[in-house]
Parts: structure tokens; sequence; C-alpha cells
């Protein structure tokens, strides 16, 4: 009697794990991606659209904010140029410029940090590559406040730890708020006593009083060639960690340092094998959280194309960029297993920002004008889902 009721009890073992199995699959998302251009040379007549940054507030409006350009080189008459969407990324508002000076000012390196504190936004970035302003919006970045400059907070550099620099500047990209409070941003700085960007260095600023006053941090271990544009994020353990751009000799890889507090006691930047660079900003940000009993997601975006090994910029060995990549850790960074192109073309810098519903969101430099390797023809936007990056194998829900 007992052999004749367990082919009965599997069948209803495997029923149970069925309907289970259709549960969990009902529940979860269909892979969703879309994909919208915001910026093309040649509009506003800006001649190029570089430097993404982008973050989406508490209530969902997606910030999207570039670098214009009259000219491609860095020390261009360059403005800060913004677009809002308030319906998840479906509609988009007109171009407005957040930040500009008269005459031929390189105002550039936006850098956006969402306020979990006080809902609003932190708006930071240089002039000149020797002046660092900040600005604060408390109605999700339709108004901004006038600038007040925190260059005395990066002169700091100066008189606690000797480094004069020449040029400066912060991120780019998002920056962060820590659990505790406070507000970190990477900057990278020069003292080649010229206006060139090398040698460079790496270090950030903070604030503990939503902006009020910022302060230096410690300069990172001078341990690897021009370390320069950076980005922070957060670890579940409370530790920040910055990915870094760098120009060491035959690596093509960033980099990675640690601190407890994101301003001191950095470790030795490592190399990242697996993070390629051909010699580019990367970003990092966080989609989910290891803590109480959650899965850790950390999501990593960079143009990948080791293949490519042709040197396009002796001055610094920089190589071809291409085929922008969203990568996928669920083990605070360690390895990134998972990795999907958004796009197959050319395509170099980019930032990453998630909505509270688990919307992924990518502003990138897509595409180049012809002749010209480093010149963006288009920022555009990705918005995608966790379904579409790991075919469906990892869900939100």
């Amino acid at each position: 009697m007992n052999k004749s009721k367990c082919p009965s009890l599997l069948a209803r073992g495997l029923l149970a794990a069925g309907i289970v199995f259709a549960a969990v699959a009902a529940h979860a998302a269909a892979p969703s991606f879309e994909q919208t251009d915001l910026f093309e040379v040649g509009q506003e007549g800006y001649l190029s659209y570089r430097i993404p940054c982008l973050v989406v507030t508490p209530k969902g409006t997606v910030i999207a904010i570039n670098s214009a350009r009259r000219a491609v080189s860095d020390w261009a008459k360059i403005d800060l140029m913004m677009r809002r969407s308030i319906d998840g990324g479906k509609t988009w508002q007109e171009r407005v410029v957040i930040a500009s000076a008269p005459g031929k000012v390189t105002v550039d390196n936006p850098v956006v940090i969402v306020n979990r504190k006080t809902g609003g936004l932190h708006f930071l970035y240089q002039t000149n590559y020797a002046r660092v302003f900040h600005k604060t919006s408390a109605d999700e970045g339709v108004t901004w406040s006038e600038p007040v400059e925190i260059t005395p907070a990066l002169e700091e550099f100066r008189t606690k730890y000797n480094y004069n620099w020449n040029v400066i500047a912060p991120g780019p990209g998002h920056a962060i708020q820590l659990d505790n409070g406070r507000l970190v941003v990477p900057v990278w700085l020069c003292n080649s006593g010229t206006k060139a960007h090398r040698p460079s260095v790496v270090a950030t600023i903070y604030s503990d009083d939503s902006g009020k006053t910022w302060h230096c941090g410690e300069i990172l271990p001078d341990t690897l060639k021009n370390m320069n544009e950076t980005a922070a994020v957060q670890l579940d353990d409370g530790r920040v960690a910055l990915y870094i751009r760098n120009e060491e000799p035959g690596a093509y890889c960033h980099a990675v340092s640690y601190s407890k507090d994101g301003a001191t006691g950095w470790t030795k930047p490592a190399l990242q094998p697996e993070l390629y660079s051909p010699i580019s900003f990367a970003t990092v940000t966080r989609l989910s959280s290891g803590r109480d009993g959650g899965k850790s997601r950390l999501l990593y975006v960079h143009p990948y194309n080791p293949d490519d090994t042709e040197v396009i910029r002796a001055t610094w060995g920089a190589r071809p960029r291409a085929k922008v990549t969203v990568r996928l850790s669920h083990d605070e960074g360690k390895t990134w297993p998972v990795a999907k192109t958004l796009d197959s073309g050319r395509g170099g810098y980019a930032d990453i920002a998630v909505a509270p519903d688990g919307t992924i969101y990518c502003l990138y430099e897509r595409g180049f004008v012809e002749g010209n390797n480093l010149n963006t023809r288009f920022l555009s936007i990705a918005r995608f889902n966790l379904e579409w990056l790991t075919d469906g194998k990892d869900s939100m829900k």
C-alpha cells in the first residue's frame, strides 16, 4: 500500500513545484529595452555633446545632463545642458542650459547627487579646470539655486597634502550619498605647472551638512599612472569603492580603491582585469542591496572592445571606444559574470541610474562624427529592466 502512495506523493510534489515556478514566472516582468536619442551634434549650434550625468529622483523624475560644446576640445566654450522626463523616460522636456559663463569659458564635469535625506538635488561642476561650484534644486530640477563657489575646499589639497594643483575637476557623472548622510564626490587633480591634464591623482571631497560646507578627503596612493575620472558606490558593508580610470602602461582596465568613510584611509588602487578600459570613464551604481535578506546587485557600464588594440591617441595610449556594455555583480564587485552590450557600435562615456520601481536607465555617448574617434554624434538613453539584462534569469519581483 505504501508503494502505491509513493507515485502519488511524488506527483503532488512535482505539481506543487510547478505551481510555484509558474507563479514566480507570472510575476516576473518581460524583458524590456528601449533607446532614445536625447542630444545630437548640431542641435542649438553645439558641435559636440559629451560627458553624461544621470540621476533618478525618489519621485521618479529622470534628469539627464551633459556638456554642450561649441567645439570638440575639452577647453572649448562649454555649457551644461539638461533634459528631464517625468513619465519614466517615455517623453522628454526641451533642452535647457543650467550652467554657463560669459565668454569662452569651459563649464564642464557635471556631477549630481540625489539627497535622500532632504529629497533635493546637489549639482557640482568646474569652470576652466580651476574653480568648482555647487547648486541645489528643491523641485526635481525645475529650478536651480545660484551657484556657490566651493573651491576653498579644494585649496585644502595644497595646505593639507602639499599638492599644488593647476587643474581640478569633479566626477564626472552622478556622485553618492552615504547611509549616514555624507555627500561624497570623486575629484581628480593635476600638478603639471600648466593646464595639462597629466600627471594626475584622485581624491574625494565631502559634505556632512547637506552641502553647506565641503572638505577635502585624502589623496589616493599614487601607485598607478595618471589616475583621473572616477565613479563611486557604497558597498553593503559600509565601505566606499572608487572605480578609477588610469593610464598604467599595458593595463587597459579600471582600478578600484576602498575607504571606510569615503574620505580617508584609501587602499592601494588595484587593477581589475575583468573591467576592460580603452582608457575611458566608466560608471557604477547599486541596483539592490544584500542587506536584510535582499540580493546584492551592482551595475557597471564601460566600453568593452578589447579586441581593438589600435592606439588612436598616442599621448595617453587611448584605444577606440565601442560596444558600451552593462555588467552585473552579485558579490559587491568581486566578480562581474553577467554582461550585455547596449550598443554594438562606437560609444564612450556613460552614466547609469535606477528608478524606484527598479527600471534601469543608462545615458551614453553613441556613435562618432566621421573622422573623429572622440567626438560623439549622439547622447542616447537606454531604458531597460533586469530581465532584459539577464535574459529573464533574474527579476526584481
